[in-house]
C-alpha cells in the first residue's frame, strides 16, 4: 500500500535546519529504493524556498510507513514542525505497477 507523509517545516529554523541535512535526506530516500515512490517539497508562495515535504512511499502497514518517516534525517534533525502519514491512492498518472 502506499502512503503519502505531508511534512510541514518550523517556521524561521526548519530552512535552515533542512540545507544543513539535505544530503542525508536524500541518501535516505534513494536507499529506500523501490519503496521510494515520488518525494518533492512543498514551496512557499513565490516558488523561491521549501516549507516542506511530500513523500509516497511503499510499505505494508501505516506502522512501518511511520517508521520510515521516523527515519528520515529532515524529521530527526527537527526541520518539521508536523509530520503527517497518510494511506494514499495513486489515481492519475501512475506509473505502471503501481496503484
Amino acid at each position: 500500500m502506499l502512503y503519502a507523509f505531508i511534512c510541514i517545516d518550523k517556521p524561521g529554523e526548519g530552512l535552515a535546519l533542512r540545507k544543513a541535512n539535505r544530503e542525508d535526506h536524500l541518501a535516505f530516500l534513494k536507499d529506500l529504493g523501490d519503496q521510494m515512490k515520488t518525494a518533492g517539497p512543498f514551496m512557499n508562495e513565490d516558488g523561491s524556498e521549501p516549507r516542506g515535504s511530500l513523500v509516497i512511499v511503499e510499505a505494508d502497514s501505516l506502522e512501518d510507513a511511520k517508521a520510515i518517516a521516523a527515519r528520515d534525517p529532515y524529521n530527526k534533525a527537527g526541520v518539521f514542525e508536523s509530520v503527517e502519514v497518510r494511506p494514499w491512492k495513486w489515481l492519475f498518472g501512475a506509473p505502471e505497477g503501481v496503484s
